[in-house]
């Protein structure tokens, strides 16, 4: 007797696998377009900032006023007194924190006059503790050497500096007006220089340790003000000495502690006795 051959069974659901695919594809669409509208429009503004002036400066083309007055507009914005605080406090350890504020409470009674004269600016930035000192009250346009009365002043800083265990970054900063002179052929030239001849002078000068300071030159990339006007561009020359939440002593002196802790060391064939003390640097 042949047998009936079982009817081959027919699912109705198999629509669920091409659903399934579907609410997936969907799904990641709309993280990609989450994950795009929070992108660092900060970053995208100073990029922006940034092409536009080098092409200015190398004399491409002259530029949009109305589009270079957005961009800057955008710029500011992104600097709100709010977002700069919760950039500090997560960046700045609360006990830095305080050590920072003492420091500059400080600075402000010894530097009142050029404060009030804004040739001088103390506040905590997103990296540290940010003493700038703008080029009106301290250099000769298109000059690296600081003016001879301004000597006190370095002075005053320089000591209130060398008692913290904090390392320094020393930035020089522009404008956006191009510079060729037979010394400095470009921006990038005069504030790096600006930068090292003020760690030099507080190196040779105040007895600095070479291994807490850093130099750099940042040209007119890194404003703070609108070069638009000719107080922004005053404002963005300058010469920032910064505080920094960070110590180059200190991994030097944790090792010298892991040292201690560890107990001597015998070298073989000689005694634990005659082995040299670790020294602090």
């Amino acid at each position: 007797m042949r047998r009936r051959r079982a009817k081959a069974h027919v699912s109705h659901d198999r629509w669920l696998v091409s659903y399934a695919d579907f609410i997936t594809l969907l799904f990641a669409f709309f993280v990609v377009l989450y994950a795009a509208s929070k992108a660092d429009t900060k970053k995208q503004v100073q990029f922006a900032l940034a092409i536009d002036s080098a092409f200015r400066s190398l004399g491409l083309f002259a530029g949009d006023k109305a589009a270079q007055n957005r961009l800057n507009a955008m710029a500011q914005a992104q600097e709100t007194p709010a977002n700069i605080e919760i950039e500090n406090e997560l960046l700045i350890p609360p006990q830095v924190r305080q050590d920072f504020q003492k420091i500059q409470k400080n600075l402000e009674g010894l530097l009142s006059a050029q404060i009030a004269q804004h040739t001088v600016s103390i506040h905590i930035g997103h990296d540290g503790l940010v003493i700038s000192l703008r080029e009106a009250g301290f250099y000769d346009s298109g000059s690296a050497v600081p003016h001879s009365n301004t000597v006190p002043i370095l002075n005053r800083i320089a000591d209130v500096l060398r008692s913290t265990p904090y390392d320094l970054r020393i930035e020089g900063h522009t404008d956006n007006v191009p510079i060729h002179t037979d010394q400095f052929e470009s921006n990038w030239e005069l504030s790096a220089v600006r930068a090292t001849r003020l760690a030099r002078i507080f190196v040779v000068d105040h007895n600095f340790a070479p291994e807490r300071l850093s130099a750099a030159g940042y040209a007119e990339f890194h404003p703070v003000a609108s070069n638009a006007s000719a107080e922004g561009r005053g404002q963005n020359r300058r010469v920032d000495v910064i505080v920094l939440p960070r110590s180059s002593m200190r991994p030097t002196l944790e090792r010298n502690a892991a040292s201690i802790l560890a107990g001597p060391v015998s070298s073989p064939g000689v005694p634990p006795a005659t082995q040299p003390p670790t020294a602090l640097r």
